[in-house]
């Protein structure tokens, strides 16, 4: 019998990880040696793995520099439109697998190290996630920022440099604990300080009117350092940039007030400057009104509009005198897109630089911004809005507030125009909430502003018209439009999932990388037989993969040939982890009841992080861990359910369990996720999806044919019907024995034998101010869960079902998200040209 292959020999097959040419490999070698030779200091003759690491990652940078500096010349000499996106977050994960993925340069790599004795795997094991984002919005920014490169668009990912990212997540007796996450202690070979764009931000101080116009004086100052990370399109020579700023304290701060003998408090109290991109907020959809905050979303627009202007009015062909003076045609050079309202400020920030520098009239700037400026929505949660109380805001931006006070003039001087006498109207929509503490809507501005508004997932872009932004819709209907989330296929699926990767181009070609629309072309395939089984096998090989992993990283043993259920996204009420638990509950209940039948067996996995002041979350982590505790010492039980809590999930983690999973848990409260794009991660991965209509699961269901989707619950009119007739949880309870049952072990200390009353928050929330109607959804999910198990009991319907959604999983690439963007929003026209690589001649 021939002898198994090892896993390095297996990724050598893979064809889409690139050619591993032997000068290649030679040339990978040698430079790897150079790398290791500048890295080992003098005093330290032996490497460790972290120096192999390094010195694999500064070879593949080799590889993008040349690129890098090819493509901002191609942009200077072209001077196409440019678009910045600006966003707090950006949740990248790792770089080094992504870059060889984009240079095609995985298989040389790979070959490169083996013949030097190492195993490639492991040295990318070394490098840190870069974790600057808490969740769908961050990582949304981060597949992005693939896209527009792959689709060679000049685009430039701008935000902040947290010198903390998210937190790390332990477990400790059940419990969730936040330790800071040090990602920059060892370096990051992928950036580049670039002190030379430094850039001065300015806050507090005071606004003169003087004859010479309007001045903003007395400020203190913060410097803001670049970093600059190179972004590689898919194998097209495209390498972008990501910039994003540090806060640095000016050499005299503190120092010109002189204060006696303070010298060396000045020099301490830099740290309150430079404490500006010092961590990233762990809140996901939940408003922090702190001034912390508010000073770091200034921080980001503000450098980023100097850097924006200077870009615009340096001139091309190497000239360094400023050309460009005329600001009027701004829009059409440069497209700003809003990540959120987090960056809102960009708004009155780029009419302070307009006005008050540029001297342009009131009329001429605000037309300049609203063609530049552009703003996408993530959330209706009320309590996830931006609303700044005015007196923090006038303290910290005096000048800024004038300005929002201007546009709130105007803004409701043309209200009242198209709407006479429409007192309630007024008062909706102005940027100024009245009340004991008067608030600045940042979305109210993000709408005034912009020239285009979108949501997420078509029913959100619904929504927002509908209920929130009704009012501005009815004014500027021709402003809101949608764009369905996507995700970049390259890392979710070529550098995650090789293996379906493989089998997938070798049904229909390599192409569809590119172009994932082409994934339609598996469906004539459906009911091969080797494709069946090619899936089947790829899918069993990833779970036994990730089950080695758990085994090793968990210490649990778990059944590889259960059905693998996942729910892993920050925990949150309206995501409904609670809904999930009770199934896990119903489930142990019926098979205690009945410990001979033949139930499907699960291995039930549910992982994401808490917001830190969140403390219903944190409880929630608490009762799975607990439920947990019970369920896999059940001798009864056995292997046919298990209950995980996967600690820590983050990018890296994502890669790993999702190529894994059997089902895809999107059961959040219909009209209340904006769209989800783990939701797309999991169908591309081939995973079949449990959930409501809600978000992209819409469509999803759509492209697939809800037959093809395990959907239950109420839809978005059956819970605003019931928010009408009012959620009456109670009944649910009295009526449903398997739900009666579940609730009381809960409240009656079943779970928590130590401690009967420990889950009383969790009880009294559900039974009496379940804002998110968790029992309404309950019997149709239970019902829709067995449905799950009986197809699973049928391997060849069960994949074929998983083939039917890989092949209709086209439409959520990010790059079709981007195209749509590009035209229908920035004004800018995509294209798959390769551009020359470095060592080509140049035109």
């Amino acid at each position: 019998m021939a002898k198994p292959l090892t896993d390095q020999e297996k990724r050598k097959q893979i064809s889409v990880r690139g050619l591993a040419g032997v000068e290649n490999v030679t040339d990978i070698k040698s430079n790897f040696n150079r790398h290791l030779h500048y890295t080992l200091v003098k005093d330290r003759n032996v490497a460790t793995k972290r120096d192999y690491y390094f010195a694999l990652a500064n070879t593949v940078r080799d590889h993008l520099v040349g690129r890098w500096i090819r493509t901002q010349q191609h942009y200077y000499e072209k001077d196409p439109k440019r678009v910045y996106y600006l966003s707090l977050e950006f949740y990248m994960g790792r770089t080094l697998q992504n870059t060889m993925v984009n240079l095609a340069l995985e298989n040389a790599c790979d070959e490169a190290t083996y013949q030097l004795g190492l195993d490639m795997e492991e040295l990318q094991d070394i490098e840190e996630d870069a974790g600057l984002g808490n969740g769908g919005l961050g990582r949304l920014a981060a597949c992005f920022l693939d896209s527009m490169a792959s689709l060679g668009l000049a685009a430039y990912g701008y935000g902040i440099r947290y010198e903390f990212g998210i937190f790390n997540q332990k477990i400790v007796d059940g419990w969730q604990v936040e330790e800071a996450d040090d990602w920059l202690r060892y370096g990051n070979p992928w950036e580049k300080a670039r002190p030379e764009y430094m850039r001065p931000v300015h806050y507090y101080g005071r606004v003169e009117h003087t004859p010479g116009g309007v001045k903003w004086v007395d400020t203190q100052v913060v410097l803001a350092l670049p970093y600059d990370t190179p972004v590689p399109g898919y194998r097209n020579n495209v390498v972008n940039t990501m910039r994003l700023w540090s806060a640095k304290a000016p050499c005299d701060f503190n120092l010109k007030d002189f204060n006696v003998g303070g010298y060396i408090q000045a020099v301490l109290d830099r740290n309150l400057a430079e404490n500006i991109s010092r961590v990233l907020y762990p809140n996901d959809n939940f408003f922090e009104g702190k001034e912390l905050r508010l000073k770091q979303e200034y921080f980001v627009v503000a450098a980023t509009l100097q850097d924006i202007i200077r870009r615009f009015k340096s001139s091309k062909f190497g000239s360094t005198e400023f050309v460009r003076m005329d600001l009027s045609t701004l829009p059409d050079k440069v497209a700003i897109q809003l990540n959120d309202t987090h960056p809102a400020l960009a708004i009155p920030e780029l009419m302070r630089i307009l006005m008050d520098l540029e001297e342009l009239p009131w009329e001429k700037a605000w037309d300049i911004v609203v063609r530049t400026c552009a703003y996408t929505n993530h959330t209706v949660l009320p309590e996830a809005l931006e609303r700044w109380p005015i007196d923090l805001f006038q303290n910290l931006l005096p000048r800024h507030l004038d300005i929002v006070y201007e546009i709130n003039r105007r803004h409701l001087e043309r209200v009242a125009k198209q709407f006479p006498g429409d007192e309630g109207r007024l008062r909706r929509m102005s940027l100024i909430e009245e009340g004991d503490h008067k608030k600045i809507n940042m979305a109210h501005l993000c709408i005034v502003g912009s020239h285009a508004v979108n949501g997420v997932a078509r029913i959100h872009s619904e929504i927002i018209k509908d209920t929130v932004f009704k009012d501005f819709y009815e004014m500027d209907p021709e402003k809101f439009q949608n764009k369905t989330n996507g995700i970049t296929p390259r890392r979710w699926l070529v550098m995650s999932n090789p293996g379906l990767a493989e089998v997938i181009a070798e049904r229909i070609g390599d192409d569809y990388i590119r172009d994932l629309d082409q994934l339609k072309n598996l469906l004539e395939f459906v009911d091969d037989d080797s494709l069946i089984r090619d899936v089947a096998k790829v899918k069993q090989e990833n779970k036994m993969k990730f089950s080695a992993y758990l085994e090793e990283h968990y210490k649990v043993k778990i059944n590889p040939e259960s059905m693998f259920d996942v729910q892993v996204k920050r925990i949150h009420e309206y995501k409904r982890q609670l809904l999930n638990c009770l199934h896990i509950i119903t489930f142990y209940n019926r098979i205690k009841k009945q410990p001979n039948k033949a139930w499907t067996p699960r291995t039930i996995m549910i992982g994401g992080k808490a917001a830190p002041g969140y403390h219903t979350a944190k409880m929630i982590i608490k009762l799975i861990t607990a439920i947990g505790d019970i369920v896999n010492h059940d001798a009864v039980v056995g292997d046919r359910l298990k209950v995980i809590f996967l600690e820590n999930y983050k990018v890296t983690l994502a890669e790993k369990i999702i190529p894994a999973s059997d089902l895809s848990e999107q059961i959040s409260t219909a009209g209340t996720e904006a769209s989800g794009t783990g939701n797309m991660k999991f169908m591309l991965n081939g995973a079949l999806t449990i959930g409501t209509m809600d978000g992209a699961n819409v469509e999803m269901a759509e492209e697939a044919g809800e037959e093809n989707l395990f959907i239950f619950g109420m839809r978005v009119d059956d819970v605003k019907a019931m928010d009408q007739t009012g959620y009456d949880a109670k009944s649910y309870y009295d009526r449903i024995p398997e739900l009666k049952q579940a609730m009381d072990q809960i409240s009656g200390g079943f779970f928590s034998p130590g401690q009967p009353d420990l889950f009383k928050d969790i009880v009294n929330m559900l039974m009496n101010h379940d804002r998110f109607k968790v029992f309404a959804d309950y019997e149709e999910y239970i019902k829709c869960q067995d449905k799950v198990s009986a197809l699973y009991k049928d391997p060849k319907e069960w994949t074929k079902m998983v083939i039917r959604n890989i092949g209709s999983s086209g439409k959520f690439s990010s790059d079709r998200t981007i195209a749509q963007y590009a035209r229908e929003i920035w004004g800018m026209e995509p294209s798959l040209e390769k551009i020359p690589a470095p060592d080509d001649p140049r035109d």
